[in-house]
């Protein structure tokens, strides 16, 4: 009985001291860009799990391990809600959601549907779309120069026979496809943007710089990482110092 006394105390201790509170690190949830999938983070992963995180790196549908699941119907709803279903099966909260490249897309479209489960939001050199637009209408690249075969964006940098993992064709409908945007909630999330400038270069030939500055213009912070525009490859160490800085802010 006394031992049962004595385990209860400390099971309350720790539910009521913050600092074993602090001892629970947000939740990470990344998402990957366009013709990639959940392997691309796996180093980001690793590294940001010794330091005490819990990662979860979901491949959106048709991507990645999921890429038998490619199809002409996949849309920008369907990865969003891909990810979303990850945050609500899995019960997750206290979320640090990053989106990378395209993968903003993705997580503007989580935070809008589930903005109270999610305690920050970064965009890693990623798109950030306002309602009602396409990535066709924000990025760079001429829609007309993709190689588009079985409804997917076939990556010109990858060999047919180049063995998994590798990047995969893209679905093309999350291109076209609007978001939709409903709650103002959103906005309220504590959101940071990481431009990755590529050495030698300056922020302005970037061709994310569109990005950084609808970050600056909505008063986000904006960091600048020396990379090209996969940190997860070129620069992982440097990349989970910035997560680990914005997370302790």
């Amino acid at each position: 009985m006394h031992i049962f006394k004595v385990t209860t105390l400390i099971l309350f201790m720790c539910l009521f001291n913050p600092s074993v509170a602090q001892q629970n690190p947000p939740v990470y949830v990344i998402v990957h860009g366009a013709w990639g999938g959940s392997w691309a983070f796996k180093e980001v992963d690793q590294l940001l799990t010794v330091k005490g995180n819990t990662v979860y790196r979901p491949s959106l549908t048709g991507q990645g391990e999921r890429v038998h699941l490619a199809n002409e119907s996949v849309g920008l709803e369907t990865h969003i809600m891909d990810v979303v279903n990850t945050l609500l099966f899995e019960e997750l909260d206290n979320i640090i959601l990053v989106g990378h490249s395209y993968g903003g897309m993705v997580v503007t479209g989580v935070a809008d549907r589930l903005p109270e489960r999610i305690q920050k939001l970064v965009y890693l050199d990623a798109f950030v779309p306002e309602n009602n637009e396409s990535v066709n209408e924000i990025f760079v690249n001429d829609p007309k120069k993709y190689n588009i075969v079985d409804g997917g964006i076939v990556p010109s940098w990858i060999s047919e026979n180049q063995t998994p993992p590798s990047d995969v064709p893209h679905p093309y409908k999350t291109f076209t496809d609007r978001i939709v945007l409903k709650k103002t909630k959103r906005m309220e999330i504590e959101t940071h943007y990481i431009h990755t400038v590529e050495k030698g270069k300056t922020p302005e030939s970037d061709d994310f710089v569109i990005h950084a500055n609808r970050a600056k213009q909505k008063n986000w912070p904006v960091y600048i990482l020396e990379s090209d525009h996969n940190p997860q490859w070129s620069a992982p160490i440097a990349f989970v110092e910035l997560l680990k800085k914005i997370e302790e802010k």
